[in-house]
């Protein structure tokens, strides 16, 4: 089947977030994420090694939007229910849809971590890559140096399939990396 006739929400919730679709106008809630984040973010988000304007986060969330409903990629904001501020940014990336499999993933606002919610988020997204997507596959793929990333698949259950080893590079292109690929499935 043609994934542009697969039906599913556009957003969804758990116990303390809203899980959406990114649309025009969020720009100026990533960019500033982006902004209070780069420190946290610029050893391991090649997108957060060059400063960006409003405009080009917009931009970015725009193409984001046309994607989700093309079914070509689908990321996903988390926000929080009680008060609708942005805690970070995630989704379902590397779609393969005959199998299904998807791989999630993730950076959250540093004014946010530390209290659960990219683990919370993350679980949710799973769980609605399972039950609305019907998923066989869930991946997470992370630099293994990568410590606090690491953790949230470790946390919720994914299984370490595997340490790929000089797989890729780092994000300033000054060393080799290993990934590590965690999985669910059913």
């Amino acid at each position: 089947m043609d994934p542009l006739f697969i039906d599913f929400p556009e957003e969804f919730t758990t116990e303390r977030l809203l899980i959406r679709i990114p649309r025009p106008g969020d720009g100026q809630a990533v960019y500033q994420a982006i902004r209070s984040s780069m420190k946290d973010l610029r050893p391991w988000m090649p997108f957060a090694r060059k400063e960006q304007t409003e405009e080009e986060v917009e931009l970015n969330i725009r193409q984001a939007h046309i994607n989700f409903l093309k079914r070509d990629d689908l990321r996903l904001l988390v926000f929080l229910k009680e008060t609708g501020e942005l805690v970070a940014s995630s989704g379902l990336h590397r779609i393969n849809w005959s199998v299904p499999k998807f791989e999630i993933g993730y950076w959250i606002d540093s004014r946010f971590s530390g209290q659960g919610f990219m683990s919370e988020a993350v679980e949710g997204i799973t769980e609605f890559a399972f039950q609305e997507l019907k998923a066989r596959r869930v991946e997470i793929r992370c630099d293994a140096k990568n410590v606090k990333s690491r953790a949230i698949p470790e946390r919720l259950g994914f299984t370490l399939e595997a340490t790929l080893i000089n797989d890729d590079v780092s994000v300033d292109g000054k060393e080799l990396r290993d990934t590590c690929i965690y999985s669910k499935v059913r």
